[in-house]
């Protein structure tokens, strides 16, 4: 199997009805319930080797993960094969103790452990770390070596937040291709099928740290589509430093300080050789949970140069949770590339979710083009997938500019108390470290804010000793009546003109 020959099977698809896949499950499997799921294991004597250094387990149908998906290893030379199902790959668990199922069962997904160079000494000689799995629908997760799994990216996207319903592709079937033995990177051809889209993807995965995934892919819709999701990200913020965020949400009852697999949205746009530096800008959008209603937020970005969903807590004590290790959970940054089209023009879209349930994904990132995809007119997508942790990172552009670490509201009526109360008053405090500050107060240090409704008073920037890093004190006014949406609020770091800082663009 070649990109190019599943490119046109992924067009021959698309000139075709669509065929839902199958989910005849046998009783037994279509009846487990999570943790009897959660009891099926790969027996990893089983695993397939490929190459020297990488490996693939398998995951088993059952529960909630009911489609079969095609599995092919593909040789470095010679036909692809498929990968046979037999019960013995797996310990079936206590619950089908002694039961087998037939050879065309199939399987659900699969996973790549790698044999890391920078593999500790006290691990046993061979070991391989898992770093990538493939399961259920177009999901894939992705983390660094010693990185825990957070938030997961998608192949496709298809009418998030649209008030019909979202559709969610499925990779239908996957071919792994053997690598040479020494290899330190090894290629996932990918086949994604649903109603309004076929398309065939190209899978180049380095392991390591940082992690990284070059994809290519190329789109045949079926029939129009308003609004196409490309590279989506999907994460859980449940509330973070400064609450769940949204205007009169409840706090949460929890002994963690914080419970979130991503804590921003972070765009950036106009880099480049030859961009003036005062155009270039990176927005950086805390999430929020607790609305009564879902959300949908568009950041403008020409060109675009890269988006993604960050962990910027990397603090244990931020989280107090010893089996979650959510400050290890990786951040993951989308980066165009040339040989894809689609990425020109339109915005990247923030999908956020009213949720209660820490175990629910109810954030979703993804770039969704202006004009819709049609039959016909193949979309060519070309972009990297990058593992973040601690930042600054080279993946993200402008490392120059400074980051915003925290976001903390409190009541400005507190501080500065007024006749009669204003209890409405908010103060806005942002952290910000980055090479871009000076090291030590600053008097050519100035704050460029402003708010979509309301008013914006007393902006201050001081330097933090404690830190390192700078600081913003600004209070919002709300506007009589407050508006019934989001209030954005943005603020930066400048220097006369000349932006030190990425944007804080949050919502009260």
């Amino acid at each position: 199997m070649t990109f190019e020959v599943l490119s046109a099977e992924a067009a021959r698809r698309a000139a075709a009805p669509y065929a839902e896949p199958a989910e005849d499950l046998p009783p037994a499997l279509a009846a487990l319930d999570y943790d009897g799921y959660r009891a099926i294991t790969f027996r990893p004597d089983e695993g397939i080797r490929l190459g020297e250094t990488f490996s693939a387990q398998l995951f088993h149908r059952g529960f909630l993960q009911r489609k079969r998906v095609a599995l092919y290893l593909q040789p470095r030379s010679g036909a692809a094969r498929p990968i046979p199902y037999a019960s013995r790959l797996f310990d079936l668990g206590a619950g089908l103790a002694g039961q087998s199922f037939a050879p065309d069962l199939g399987f659900a997904g699969f996973r790549l452990h790698y044999a890391s160079p920078e593999t500790p000494s006290w691990r046993p000689k061979g070991f391989q770390e898992e770093f990538l799995v493939f399961l259920g629908a177009s999901y894939f997760r992705l983390r660094a070596a010693n990185q825990e799994y957070g938030l997961s990216a998608r192949g496709l996207a298809i009418g998030t937040g649209a008030p019909e319903g979202e559709e969610f592709p499925d990779f239908v079937a996957h071919w792994i291709c053997e690598p040479e033995p020494e290899a330190r990177s090894l290629t996932v051809l990918s086949l994604l099928d649903s109603p309004s889209v076929a398309g065939a993807y190209r899978f180049a995965i380095t392991p390591g740290d940082p992690a990284r995934i070059a994809v290519t892919a190329e789109l045949h819709p079926r029939q129009t589509v308003a609004k196409l999701g490309l590279a989506p990200l999907t994460s859980m913020f449940l509330y973070g430093e400064n609450g769940p965020g949204a205007r009169d949400a409840k706090p949460v009852d929890d002994f963690r300080p914080q419970v979130h697999d991503s804590d921003g949205l972070c765009v950036a746009s106009g880099a480049g050789a030859g961009v003036d530096p005062a155009r270039i800008d990176r927005i950086w959008r805390p999430l929020v949970n607790g609305r009564a209603q879902p959300q949908i937020s568009a950041f403008a970005a020409a060109p675009l140069a890269g988006f993604g969903l960050l962990q910027r807590q990397r603090n244990f004590a931020a989280y107090l949770d010893v089996e979650a290790r959510q400050e290890a959970r990786p951040g993951l940054w989308v980066s165009p590339e040339a040989g894809g089209s689609a990425f020109a023009a339109g915005a990247v879209q923030l999908y956020e979710i009213p949720s209660v349930e820490e175990y629910m994904d109810n954030i979703v990132a993804a770039f969704v083009p202006a004009a819709a995809a049609q039959p016909g007119a193949p979309l060519r997508l070309a972009y990297g997938l990058t593992t973040v942790g601690a930042e600054p990172v080279a993946a993200i552009p402008e490392a120059a500019l400074a980051r915003v670490t925290s976001t903390r509201f409190g009541s400005a009526e507190r501080l500065r108390p007024t006749k009669p109360p204003s209890p409405q008053r908010r103060l806005c405090v942002i952290d910000f470290e980055g090479p871009s500050l000076p090291h030590g107060p600053d008097d050519a240090i100035s704050v460029d804010v402003s708010a979509s409704a309301g008013t914006m008073h007393e902006p201050v920037a001081n330097f933090v000793p404690q830190t390192g890093g700078w600081r913003i004190y600004v209070e919002w006014r709300p506007p009589e009546p407050l508006p019934a949406g989001d209030v954005v609020l943005r603020a930066r770091l400048i220097r006369g003109t000349m932006p030190l800082s990425e944007t804080w663009d949050a919502v009260v």
